[in-house]
């Protein structure tokens, strides 16, 4: 019954901008803590950046100032804008929603490549 959708992920330039959506369905997502984790081959994955249910916001320190996410909990939907794309952004973005440990949902992932 649960389901995160990612959408947005694509091939960009150095220097772009991109905008990732997540869409929840199956959970009242204004009870759950949001975030957008990636994994680049090889890698392990990574959080990149978490919004509470109470909107309090962190961010890896490699995306600080240029990566933002917001949360429409009307729309059960949790964004994120990347700003001034480097190449090592490229990587699988995940969407995250969970509640405490026993409720933990992830989607399917959409690819981001940032390249000339």
């Amino acid at each position: 019954q649960v389901q995160l959708v990612e959408s947005g992920g694509t091939l960009v330039q150095p220097g772009g901008s991109l905008r990732l959506s997540c869409a929840a369905s199956g959970i009242t997502m204004s009870a759950y803590a949001m975030g957008w984790y990636r994994q680049a081959p090889g890698k392990q994955r990574e959080v990149v950046a978490t919004i509470s249910a109470g909107r309090n916001i962190n961010y890896v320190d490699s995306v600080k100032g240029r990566f933002t996410i917001s949360r429409d909990n009307a729309k059960n939907r949790v964004y994120l804008e990347m700003n001034s794309l480097k190449p090592e952004d490229t990587a699988v973005y995940y969407c995250n929603a969970k509640a405490g440990p026993w409720f933990d949902y992830w989607g399917q992932g959409t690819q981001v490549t940032v390249s000339a």
